[in-house]
């Protein structure tokens, strides 16, 4: 059967109308992307999806990602149709300040957004990381009869999501463990900003994802009611593996001088084009302005309290049968920890600092998960190929691709795309996730780390060799900048422990953080333990603290991880020649800055001017804290390949340079 004319196609055209009408009002944003889409749009939401407007977070909700978030009124218009709250007035003001509609969709801004995308190809990676979530939860709680966790994940993406890199790591990955509950849509239109995509994306993307194990369907018409909905019944009727399905359309769908060009990507169609284009659709209607008759045909709230209705029936029943695997799923789902953790957490804390041991910090993290793992099953770990090395692997640990129910992501080398994928199991719900490499390849997964931090999600992100101290493999693997730059993302919290205390304390604030991404960062060499009392363990968590004290304060030595040690020892030489010597050990700068002034006082006194800061890392953040009549121990360069220890006289990061530091102050 033939699609329907354009001009006949009232509920998709309504998505139509509102999107070229708030990037009118706003004169700016991508009106071609959700114009292009309003079809496969309209056969989804309308007929497809499943949600509550009234409950936009009802915990078995069907999931959607808009990955080219640009096309952003597209998810608008569908939101504001089907009955969320989110009103007329919101969609005129989009992409105004304090608007719940900005520029790309925001977590947290508006309901029924899943997750902020714009940054493209991480939208599809935030979706494999929900479907993920969403199988392995499942292959966890579900029992014979109750399937209380059972969804799907939708994505819409553009050929811009593709052509980034992040797109083959995540599919890939999302082909070998199977996730069947994965539907995605590409908006095959040709088209990007700079014009017609042939001159630099050639892909066979059918072969593409046929090699990743995806289900590919497809190319079909894009506005063909028919054969999208034929489309999305195949797509769920395999359970196995992951669907693409390739939808061709036109950008800008209805415009008559503008469909199929670039004029329409990223700019408002303007007045007269408008015009045209309403007259083209037969959109007889003043802007903003939707007939009742197709709000009611959108509207889903009733059919979304049904749903979740009967969902409530089902858990009524599973609770009855399984009460402790229903009492431990709506924890979960809350985010909430076990109500004994921090109790346990800190007994482990104590025994760690009872013991004594100088190990390296990355074992000393592998210790506390071997702590703390049987105690919170809701952890999903994961390593991007490092397992072996950054010591992620726990007594318990079960892989997911052989294990349905498994608890551990071996991630491949993809630190980017771990590092996105945990964002969606994050934002999915019943899971902290953590993942780990080098901390020199941060750098890979940097933008999906900013994610994490813009969308306040709890993703614990290990890494390990964390310095020139990693030796041998040289400068391209010893990070000196990204401490610095972890340090100083708004909403992370950065952790460089200096022992096993440290270490675990680090672990239990990563875990009870609820409002943000944790760095935890970790040491390739052995650190001495550090003499403590109870009130310093107890001061660790507040990011910075008094480690060793005179009567009379001289000068303050600060450091961070590894080089603690070297402060003390420093230390040792200063207090012999009668100097009184600080050492304040600050594994968390950020967590420190965040506290009160009177603590900040307390450690850092501004009477005492004479301070030095000492660590393997980039000199310039820690003028913050000695100011610029202190000095600063550390990397100016790049490092070197050679012996750890070498390395560290090479670059004078000793404690005779720091007490050298000291005596050259004013």
């Amino acid at each position: 059967m033939p699609a329907l004319p354009l001009n006949q196609r009232h509920y998709a055209n309504a998505i139509r109308a509102l999107a070229m009408d708030a990037v009118q009002k706003a004169n700016s944003g991508h009106p071609g992307a959700p114009m292009g889409m309003a079809d496969i749009a309209e056969v989804l939401w309308r007929q497809f999806m499943r949600f509550n407007p009234s409950n936009p977070g009802w915990a078995n909700r069907d999931r959607f990602v808009l990955s080219n978030g640009h096309g952003s009124m597209l998810q608008y218009a569908l939101l504001h149709l089907t009955g969320f709250d989110l009103g007329i007035d919101d969609l005129k003001q989009f992409r105004q300040l304090h608007s719940r509609t900005p520029g790309h969709p925001e977590f947290g801004y508006a309901p029924g957004i899943e997750t902020t995308t714009g940054p493209l190809g991480q939208g599809i990676a935030n979706a494999i990381g929900m479907a993920l979530a969403e199988k392995t939860l499942a292959a966890q709680f579900n029992r014979d009869g109750f399937p209380v966790v059972d969804h799907f994940t939708y994505c819409f993406l553009g050929d811009g999501c593709l052509m980034e890199g992040i797109s083959h790591e995540v599919c890939s990955l999302a082909g070998t463990l199977g996730l069947g509950k994965l539907i995605a849509y590409y908006d095959d239109n040709g088209i990007s900003i700079d014009g017609e995509v042939e001159g630099w994306f050639t892909d066979d993307t059918v072969q593409r994802f046929q090699s990743y194990g995806w289900q590919v369907i497809g190319p079909i018409d894009g506005h063909d009611s028919d054969a999208i909905r034929t489309a999305t019944l195949e797509a769920q009727a395999d359970g196995a593996r992951p669907t693409l399905i390739l939808c061709k359309t036109v950008i800008g769908a209805g415009s008559p001088n503008k469909q199929g060009k670039e004029d329409c990507h990223g700019a408002p169609l303007g007045d007269a084009e408008i015009a045209l284009t309403r007259e083209a659709l037969g959109w007889t209607h003043a802007p903003f302005v939707v007939p009742q008759d197709i709000y009611d045909a959108w509207d889903g709230r009733a059919k979304g309290d049904a749903l979740e209705q009967n969902w409530d029936g089902l858990w009524s029943s599973y609770a009855k049968v399984h009460p402790e695997l229903a009492a431990e799923l709506k924890r979960r789902l809350a985010g909430d920890l076990p109500a004994d953790f921090t109790a346990k957490a800190n007994d482990w804390i104590a025994a760690c600092d009872a013991k004594g041991e100088t190990i390296a910090s990355r074992k000393a993290s592998q210790n506390t998960l071997n702590a703390f793992g049987p105690l919170l099953p809701e952890m999903l770990g994961g390593s991007a190929d490092l397992a072996g090395s950054n010591l992620t692997l726990w007594k318990g640990c079960k892989g997911v691709q052989d294990h349905a129910d498994g608890n551990y992501v071996y991630y491949g080398v993809r630190e980017f795309g771990m590092s996105a994928i945990m964002n969606g199991v994050a934002l999915h719900g019943g899971f902290v996730p953590y993942g780990a490499t080098f901390l020199m390849f941060m750098e890979y997964a940097r933008n999906a780390l900013r994610m994490a931090a813009l969308m306040k999600q709890r993703a614990i992100h290990v890494y390990t060799h964390d310095s020139i101290g990693l030796g041998e493999d040289g400068p391209t693997h010893q990070p000196v900048e990204q401490l610095a730059s972890l340090r100083q993302t708004p909403n992370l919290a950065s952790w460089r422990p200096a022992d096993t205390v440290e270490s675990a304390v680090a672990w239990r604030e990563a875990l009870l953080r609820k409002d943000g991404p944790t760095a935890l960062v970790f040491s390739r060499q052995n650190l001495p333990h550090q003499t403590r009392t109870a009130q310093q363990i107890a001061d660790i968590a507040r990011g910075g603290y008094v480690l060793r004290d005179a009567a009379k304060v001289d000068v303050i030595l600060i450091s961070a991880g590894s080089e603690v040690s070297v402060a003390q020892a420093a230390a040792d030489q200063l207090t012999a020649e009668g100097l009184g010597v600080r050492v304040v050990s600050m594994p968390s700068p950020d967590t420190f800055l965040k506290q009160d002034a009177a603590y900040r006082e307390q450690v850092l006194p501004l009477a005492v001017r004479k301070r030095v800061a000492v660590e393997a890392s980039i000199t310039d953040y820690w003028y913050r804290f000695t100011g610029l009549d202190g000095a600063v121990i550390g990397m100016t360069t790049y490092g070197e390949s050679a012996p750890a220890g070498e390395l560290y006289k090479h670059f004078g990061i000793t404690a005779d340079a720091v007490v050298a530091a000291v005596k050259g102050l004013a």
